[in-house]
C-alpha cells in the first residue's frame, strides 16, 4: 500500500511540476516545505528559499496574522497566490537586493490587497467613473 502511495506522489508529469510551485501530493519533496497561500493555495517551497529576506517577512507576518502555524496546523503565509506565485518567480530568477527592497517594501500593507503589487509590477487598473 504504502508503494501505492509513493506511486502517486511521484507520477506527477515532470513538466507540470516544473511549471508550477504548487503540487497535489500530500508529502513535500525532498527539500521542500509546504506553505499555503491565504487563499489556500498549496506551495512547495525550497528550503533554501526560507533564509531569504522576502520568506522571512513573509513567516513573520504569518506568525502575526494566524500564530505561525494555523488552527489547522498548517503555514499559511498572508498573500494571495498571485502573490506567491511572484515571490517564488523573484526568489527562482535570483532577484537584486534593491528588487527584494522595493517588493518588501510593497508588502508593509496586507499583500491579499494585490493593488499595492499591480503598482509594484508596473501595471495600472483603469477605473471607470459614472458622471452624472
Amino acid at each position: 500500500m504504502a508503494a501505492l502511495a509513493r506511486k502517486r506522489i511521484t507520477s506527477t508529469p515532470a513538466k507540470e511540476t516544473q511549471a508550477s510551485p504548487c503540487s497535489t501530493s500530500s508529502v513535500a519533496g525532498k527539500g521542500h516545505c509546504v506553505v499555503y497561500s491565504a487563499d489556500g493555495r498549496r506551495f512547495e517551497v525550497p528550503l533554501a528559499y526560507l533564509g531569504t529576506a522576502i520568506f522571512g517577512e513573509l513567516l513573520s507576518l504569518s506568525q502575526e496574522e494566524f500564530g505561525f502555524a494555523g488552527d489547522d496546523g498548517r503555514i499559511t503565509l498572508p498573500c494571495e497566490a498571485a502573490v506567491m506565485e511572484y515571490v517564488m518567480c523573484l526568489l527562482r530568477r535570483n532577484a537584486s537586493e534593491e528588487v527584494e527592497a522595493a517588493f518588501l517594501s510593497s508588502i508593509a500593507r496586507p499583500c491579499h490587497y494585490g493593488s499595492g503589487l499591480a503598482q509594484f509590477m508596473g501595471v495600472s487598473q483603469q477605473v471607470s467613473v459614472a458622471s452624472f
